[in-house]
């Protein structure tokens, strides 16, 4: 196989290119299944019977999953190999796809959700490392803006094509999609993909530890949800936070004491990687915040069809690729400071328009002005967290990105489900409003806090090392 041979240190493997559009499209389909499913959310609810809670769930057990074993996989691809790792977890994320389609009730749509989360946590990190490792200096910088151009992208474009497939086919065909993508990109990075050897013997993997952060988080996502029946500072609400506040202790104090720990904990106390993780849960919480709350007030509020409602979509999805583009050409003149507090004012200016007014034309322009802000976040959160990491830290730094991202998503579908219950069960309108104020001043607050934290220049990123062929 082409995989076999191997190539000098100094020249960067010709399949690089080809290379990047594979992984890019197994990214995207990660993407598309966090929002792919938010159009198909009113049909699921009517045709399993869901509740507001497992409506909630739907997405949130996905990210949760994806989000809590991403370290593990960052790891996983640091110690085996980022070829086997990519593999393995498209096979995953590809059968647990087709369970979910043939899901007939909550359970087997929620335990097929969880392990597409399991297939994705194996995929992303590692597709991601392999992003870092293969490029170098300035074309590294244009391929994480490929990169971070399809995630930001994606996620709009997915409430598009779930659109289209609810629509027409019905919403199993949202996961039967996946099938027949993931079996042929299988099939050519099986045979483009670097091999990698391990370098000495390998350490296990630190499941404790991620057992650890899983449950940590999944308690606080729980209590989110939760908030929107039981009160925001009810017993029931508060007892899972500080299970978790508790769990994520445990996990830091394992980590120091673990053979093989999943990372260390030091690296989010690097000013870089810090940003980069506070951008990243900023940008993705809003947008999925946005999605929730439009998807539920096109076809819940006005009875708009899935289709209709898809294509109103559309915007979001041109005007955050637009939005991460530029971002990604212009961060090295214009600096990551100027641009994340360019991104996050950007987001909040549009989230206000329908929180000032809630109107359907208000609701479009105002989230697709968002998601330009939103695009610009994701370029800036994975240049500044991963342009500086050592060659042997990449799979575990781009496993934290990629972790804060699914978090972000779990604990924004959380947030705002809860904000706006009184909308996404009954008939008034005034949960959505409060759902967009919530975002605007969330979005207002980051800016500041991006503002200091974000470092005003990055400086020049590590080389990578060798690359086998």
């Amino acid at each position: 196989m082409a995989g076999d041979s191997h190539v000098p240190a100094t020249r960067a493997h010709p399949a690089r290119w080809r290379i990047l559009g594979f992984l890019g499209v197994a990214q995207l389909m990660l993407i598309l299944d966090v929002t792919v499913v938010a159009i198909a959310l009113p049909h699921l609810e009517a045709d399993l019977d869901l509740g507001r809670q497992a409506v909630t769930w739907t997405v949130s057990a996905y990210t949760l999953a994806f989000g809590g074993l991403m370290l593990l996989g960052g790891r996983a691809a640091d110690l085996f190999g980022a070829k086997r790792v990519v593999l393995a977890g498209l096979l995953v994320f590809t059968a647990a796809s087709l369970v979910t389609g043939l899901a007939g009730s909550a359970a087997v749509l929620l335990g097929g959700r969880v392990a597409q989360g399991v297939g994705a946590a194996m995929l992303s990190p590692s597709a991601l490392s392999l992003v870092v490792t293969l490029f170098q200096d300035e074309e590294r910088n244009k391929a994480l803006g490929v990169w971070s151009a399809l995630g930001g992208g994606g996620a709009a474009l997915g409430v598009l094509l779930g659109g289209a497939l609810t629509a027409g086919p019905g919403w199993p065909w949202v996961f039967f999609v996946n099938v027949p993508i993931g079996l042929v990109i299988f099939a050519a990075l099986a045979r483009m993909l670097p091999r990698h050897r391990p370098a000495g013997p390998r350490p296990r993997l630190d499941l404790l530890g991620a057992l650890l952060v899983t449950a940590s988080s999944g308690a606080l996502i729980y209590a989110f949800i939760r908030a929107g029946d039981g009160g925001w500072l009810s017993l029931g609400t508060g007892w899972p936070v500080l299970l978790a506040v508790l769990g994520y202790l445990a996990f830091a104090a394992r980590q120091k004491t673990a053979r093989s720990p999943m990372m260390d904990v030091s690296l989010l106390a690097r000013r870089p990687v810090a940003t980069g993780t506070f951008l990243i849960v900023m940008a993705t919480a809003l947008m999925i915040a946005m999605f929730f709350l439009g998807t539920f007030y096109f076809q819940h509020a006005l009875g708009y069809g899935a289709l209709r409602t898809g294509l109103l979509f559309l915007p979001i999805a041109l005007a955050t690729m637009i939005g991460a583009d530029l971002t990604g050409r212009a961060i090295a003149a214009a600096g990551p400071r100027r641009l994340a507090v360019a991104g996050l004012v950007t987001t909040a200016a549009g989230m206000a328009l329908p929180a000032v007014s809630l109107h359907p034309v208000t609701v479009v322009v105002g989230t697709a002005v968002a998601g330009a802000g939103s695009g610009a976040m994701f370029v800036v959160a994975s240049a500044t967290a991963l342009g500086q990491v050592a060659p042997h830290e990449s799979g575990i730094a781009s496993g934290i990105v990629s972790t804060f991202h699914e978090f972000g998503a779990s604990i924004g579908a959380a947030v705002i489900s809860s904000v706006a219950a009184a909308s996404l069960t009954g008939d008034t309108l005034d949960g959505f409003t409060h759902g967009f104020v919530l975002a605007a001043v969330t979005a207002a607050v980051a800016t500041v806090t991006a503002g200091v934290l974000t470092p005003p220049r990055p400086r020049r990123p590590a080389e990578p090392g060798p690359v086998d062929a």
